[in-house]
């Protein structure tokens, strides 16, 4: 494999881009080797100790690494943010999905500034000193996020100018300006200003009876410049028009004004044409268009008595929190982006001018036209539930196949179906005595929710874990929890101070006098519409053990009393960080012991200081490790004597990788979990997660083969991390067959030849 530079991607971090290398990676087999080599020669294994980084790394006595040991978290984040801009400018995708991505960059980094940088900011108030392990100070992070993110905002809005909207004008899909409309399009554009904007706006004059109005978090607003004076004889020069969230950000022109076509235009357009209109009398000397992003973290005590009633009145807050950045556009004069950085006290390096729309995320670009998207495709229900189905008990038919075997579904290649039916046959099976399970993102419309209330109404014993602090899913969740309590659900908000993250459902069942459990784990949320986009596993079991456990941790939600002795489970924050580092000590035993040693990991993230230094533990005294990390890596592969045994790879493609599986060969005893948490420590201490084992070897040889070496053989849509913290694309070599994991799963489950 060859990787290809960011550059060359459409992305340059502005801190140096390294030329093509070279990367030798191959992904294990399961045949033996001898420890400390990859499966290519002695040859082989030179060369790649040739492109092994040179990182003046130190350990201190006490076993802990230097901060120059690791990456800086935040920075690791974005970096994945710019690997998703790049999915913008990669022509392996279809038209309209490069428009996607560009939204979802614009979305990614919306919320980096809400989240992430505005709590930097926070830090950098109570004082510029590093508190992390990486070592940069607060004031630093700011630099380097401040310098790669404008550059990163211009690339945007390249992509946007000269690559996606002249492609979609070609298609007869356009974003008119002003100037391209004709006669009748204007005419119309004036009639929808007078009947349908106008009614809404509230101009705001900036005098000493109305100072410069609070604006809401990320709202899309125009300044104007005014001459003359208004209906009371005041010189007003100044004035705010806020956008009502309730006006959509694009208008499509009526058919017969376009032919049929799909032409729009902007509602910034609309109000910046008509503006004169809302000041009689005067005349309007400029107009542009503005956006403030602000802290939209919610900052909630541990010793609430209500979290309900305390995240309401957050959620208010959220509207308004402390600013963190402006966007204008760029022909908006330095005088008037000075004022509003003055007005919003924020700096130069605060400010981020865009050629174009303030806010891609509004953008349109869900248009019927199957030629520009992703291929279609059939979730499949796993052929153990359809047999089920087939047969005339279609009441119990889902029971019937928990009970001779365990069920595996790969979203979103499989269908979330079975979820949703377990739950409605639990509803209204008489023989079902209880229901309980854990929701974290679900939505008010989820039939998983109005499952659960008929099943409350039917006389079930229904008892729900709704997590309220899902971050911008708390309105959502509440609303949710008062419905299921309407309908006579037993409705808790787990723990104060931990957030109930694991994804868990119990079903108790009353047969021949005896009560079974039934359960399913997952890896991601009870959300039919996240299962469409993100890869996630669960598993549907009657596994007495594993049933007990998932019963003994709602004890523990609902109740109080000791952590719970699992038998099968790995639990945070009681267990699960502890028995990942002894299962790395133990492929680091296996090593020392001159025995094979290998670990692959997928997650979505890896910060945590320990698990990463017993990971450089380990590929010190040989364990080979191969990391498969969506976003966040704190650690750094490839660096001579630090981690020359670990590999990182990324894949960014359809689908959200969401799937979290560890693997453990332990000298052919081999361990596979799949589980709910990152290894991160907001997930292995401050969440309720659950980690739950691959016992079925069909199941075991299904996730080993499609989740882990199927992502490590991809060399289309991978990136490879170096040990600076550069990210570079994977290339097929020469001679080598491109190979795609997310389009390979579509092949082999759902039948789908997608184009690589």
């Amino acid at each position: 494999m060859t990787t290809a530079s960011n550059e060359t991607a459409g992305i340059n971090n502005g801190r140096g881009i390294k030329e093509n290398s070279e990367i030798n990676e191959a992904a294990d087999t399961g045949k033996n080797t001898d420890v400390g080599k990859n499966t290519n020669d002695e040859a082989q294994t030179e060369s790649n100790n040739e492109n092994l980084t040179q990182v003046a790394w130190q350990r201190s006595e006490d076993g802990s690494y230097s901060p120059s040991s690791y990456i800086n978290r935040d920075l690791s984040l974005l970096q994945f943010h710019l690997r998703v801009l790049a999915q913008a400018a990669s022509p392996r995708h279809p038209l309209l999905e490069r428009l996607f991505f560009l939204m979802i960059f614009s979305s990614n980094i919306d919320e980096f500034f809400e989240i992430r940088v505005a709590g930097i900011m926070q830090k950098l108030n109570i004082g510029d000193v590093s508190t992390s392990a990486h070592g940069m100070r607060p004031s630093e992070v700011l630099n380097e996020i401040s310098a790669i993110t404008h550059h990163a905002i211009d690339e945007q809005y390249r992509i946007l100018n000269e690559d996606i909207l002249p492609a979609l004008a070609l298609e007869d899909i356009r974003y008119l300006k002003r100037d391209e409309l004709n006669a009748e399009q204007s005419a119309w554009m004036k009639r929808y200003f007078t009947e349908q904007v106008s009614p809404v706006l509230t101009p705001i004059s900036i005098d000493p009876a109305h100072p410069f109005p609070r604006l809401v978090n990320k709202s899309l607003n125009f300044i104007a410049t005014l001459e003359g004076k208004d209906a009371f004889g005041r010189d007003i020069n100044l004035a705010i028009v806020p956008a009502p969230r309730s006006l959509p950000r694009v208008i499509r022109l009526p058919d017969e004004l376009t032919g049929g076509k799909e032409h729009h235009v902007m509602l910034s357009a609309i109000i910046h044409e008509h503006i004169g209109d809302l000041f009689p009398g005067m005349s309007v000397t400029g107009c542009h268009q503005f956006r403030l992003t602000r802290n939209a973290d919610l900052d909630l005590a541990d010793d609430v008595e209500d979290i309900a009633k305390a995240l309401e009145g957050e959620l208010e807050n959220r509207r308004f929190g402390d600013k963190v950045r402006l966007e204008v556009t760029t022909d908006c004069p330095i005088h008037i982006s000075d004022y509003l950085l003055d007005e919003f006290d924020l700096h130069d390096n605060q400010l981020y001018r865009v050629n174009g729309p303030v806010n891609l995320t509004r953008l349109l670009f869900d248009f019927n036209i199957p030629a520009l998207r992703y291929e279609p495709f059939t979730h499949v229900v796993p052929k153990e539930f359809r047999r089920e189905m087939d047969k005339l008990d279609k009441a119990t038919s889902m029971f019937a196949a928990m009970r001779k075997s365990d069920v595996l579904v790969h979203h979103p290649f499989h269908a979330f179906s079975p979820i949703i039916n377990l739950l409605w046959q639990a509803a209204s099976d008489p023989k079902v005595l209880a229901i309980k399970q854990t929701l974290y993102r679900s939505g008010t419309n989820s039939e998983i929710v109005k499952a659960l209330a008929a099943a409350a109404r039917n006389g079930k014993e229904v008892t729900a874990v709704i997590e309220l602090r899902a971050r911008f899913d708390e309105a959502s969740n509440i609303a949710v929890a008062n419905y299921l309590q309407e309908a006579g659900a037993v409705v808790v908000y787990g723990i104060v101070g931990y957030k109930t993250h694991a994804k868990l459902m119990l079903i108790v069942r009353r047969e021949d006098d005896r009560i079974r459990r039934y359960v399913h784990l997952g890896t991601g949320n009870y959300h039919a519409g996240n299962a469409k986009v993100y890869t996630d596993y669960g598993l549907f079991s009657a596994d007495p053990d594993i049933s007990e456990d998932v019963h003994n941790i709602f004890q523990e939600l609902t109740g109080m009393g000791k952590p719970a002795n699992l038998k099968k489970l790995l639990h945070a924050p009681f267990t699960l960080h502890d028995k990942l580092m002894s299962f790395i000590d133990d492929e680091i035993a296996h090593a020392k012991a001159g025995k094979r040693a290998h670990i692959i990991i997928k997650v979505n993230a890896l910060t945590e200081r320990k698990l990463i230094g017993k990971l450089y533990d380990a590929s010190q005294a040989g364990v080979k490790i191969e990391l498969i990390l969506r976003s966040m890596c704190c650690l750094r592969p490839q660096v001579k004597g630090l981690s020359e045994n670990i590999t990182v790879r990324s894949v960014i493609g359809r689908f959200l990788e969401h799937t979290r599986v560890y693997y453990f060969y332990n000298n052919g005893a081999e361990r596979l979990y799949c589980g709910s948490a990152d290894w991160m420590d907001r997930n292995l201490f401050h969440r309720v997660e659950v980690a739950f084992p691959i016992g079925n070897k069909k199941l075991f040889k299904q996730v080993y083969q499609d989740g882990l070496i199927n992502y490590l053989k991809d060399n289309t849509q991978a990136w490879s991390l170096d040990g600076n913290g550069i990210w570079q694309q994977i290339e097929p070599a020469a001679g080598e067959p491109p190979h795609t994991a997310q389009a390979h799963l579509l092949k082999v489950i759902n039948g789908v030849e997608e184009p690589v």
